[in-house]
Order: structure tokens, then C-alpha cells, then sequence
């Protein structure tokens, strides 16, 4: 079985449109779904952003299914004038854990290194600092690639680019987690109201990343692992 690993289920959205036959499975994470994709079973799951979450969500799938790869999925920064919204971003490497294999696909995509942080880089200054190190940044294909592994499993890193090496993030989502990892509604929301002037932005943002997911679904129902 092919495993999906996200942090939220919107990022699994436009693979969803895909899945043919879906089951709603009683595992314990944030979203777990089983199904068949091109006549291959595949599990999507999410357990949160960051790297604890995601390493958790692959320990509990491979206590319930047999896995035959792993990829990390979901939405991704970029820190190179070479990536913009909206790009198909294949990792080659995820710095300082591990090379990623490559689905073969007829579809467009950019290829580089992944730098997975356990935080959200919210700035352009932020990401200019970090441009050295890697083309694209995101929290949880380290601890996925690393139970890759562990499990002795095929890793793949596929994302999409939701924003580029010059934007901002409207709030810094890093004051917004749970004491667990999670984001939580209740401080967005509550962030939002004390800065109205933010609102057009995260509006702005949700309409992106809602694009950015279902372009990554069409590359996932394309591609072949």
C-alpha cells in the first residue's frame, strides 16, 4: 500500500477527486482515508504539521497496514526566484536526512532540495536566510523520509508551492500552534480579529492554497511510484 502523508487534510483535497472506493478508517490521527488510486490501494492520512505529528502518523499506519512506500505530501515554501506559486516541487534530497525518489510522470514539476523544519517560515527575510541551504522548505518530510528508513520503504517528497521566496505570511502561524503542534482555529481566528487589516491576505491565502491543492492532486493521480 502506498501511504500519503500530509499535515491537514486540505492539502489531500485534490488527490481525494482521485481515490476511487474511499473508506473512512478508525486510526487514530487527525484524517485517515483508504482507497484505490490507477487499480493501486494507497492510504491518505494527516496528523498535524511538524515533524513529531507526521513521524506519529507513519508509526500508526505501519501498525495497521503493510506499507510499500511513503510520500510526503502537502503545500511547501519557496526560497528560490525559481519557484512560484503554484509549482510542482520534487525533492531530490531532504537536507541532512535523506535522498527522495523520483515518480515517473509526463506532467510538469521542479526539482531540488528540501529543507523540513519543525517551524513555519513566515517571512522573505526569513527565507533569504535559509536560501543556501536548500530551494524549498516545509515540516514534515524529514521525519517521514527518516521512518522511510526505519521501515525500509520507497520515500518520495511531493509538494506544491504556496508561497514564494518573497512573501510574507499575514500572521506568524508559529504563536498560533497548540501546546501539541497543531494550529489552532481558535488563535488564528482570534489573531485575525485583534489585526483586521489581515484579512484580505489570509482570504487571499486560503483561495492559493486551495489552487495549490488541487494541482497537486492532479500531479499525484498522474504520476506512477
Amino acid at each position: 500500500m502506498l501511504i500519503f502523508v500530509a499535515a491537514e487534510r486540505r492539502e489531500l483535497e485534490g488527490l481525494l477527486r482521485h481515490v476511487h472506493k474511499i473508506q473512512k478508517v478508525n486510526w487514530p490521527l487527525d484524517f485517515a482515508r483508504r482507497g484505490m488510486l490507477n487499480g493501486k490501494e494507497v492510504a491518505l492520512v494527516a496528523n498535524g504539521p511538524g515533524p513529531n505529528l507526521a513521524g506519529a502518523a507513519v508509526d500508526v499506519v505501519s501498525e495497521r497496514a503493510t506499507m510499500g512506500g511513503l510520500v510526503s505530501t502537502g503545500f511547501c515554501g519557496g526560497l528560490t526566484r525559481e519557484l512560484e506559486a503554484g509549482d510542482i516541487f520534487l525533492a531530490t534530497e531532504v537536507v541532512g536526512v535523506a535522498a527522495a525518489s523520483i515518480p515517473s510522470t509526463d506532467r510538469s514539476f521542479k526539482t531540488g532540495k528540501l529543507l523540513s523544519l519543525d517551524r513555519v517560515v513566515s517571512t522573505a527575510a526569513e527565507k533569504a536566510g535559509l536560501a543556501s541551504q536548500a530551494d524549498a522548505v516545509e515540516m514534515e518530510a524529514g521525519a517521514v523520509a527518516a521512518r522511510a528508513r526505519q521501515y525500509s520503504v520507497p520515500f518520495y517528497a511531493v509538494r506544491v508551492v504556496t508561497d514564494r521566496w518573497r512573501d510574507s505570511f499575514p500572521l506568524d502561524f508559529n504563536e498560533l500552534r497548540s501546546a501539541g503542534g497543531h494550529f489552532s482555529r481558535a488563535k488564528i481566528l482570534a489573531a485575525a480579529l485583534r489585526k483586521p487589516g489581515v484579512l484580505p491576505n489570509l482570504v487571499q491565502l486560503n483561495k492559493t492554497t486551495k489552487r495549490a491543492a488541487l494541482a497537486l492532486g492532479d500531479f499525484l493521480a498522474d504520476a506512477r511510484f
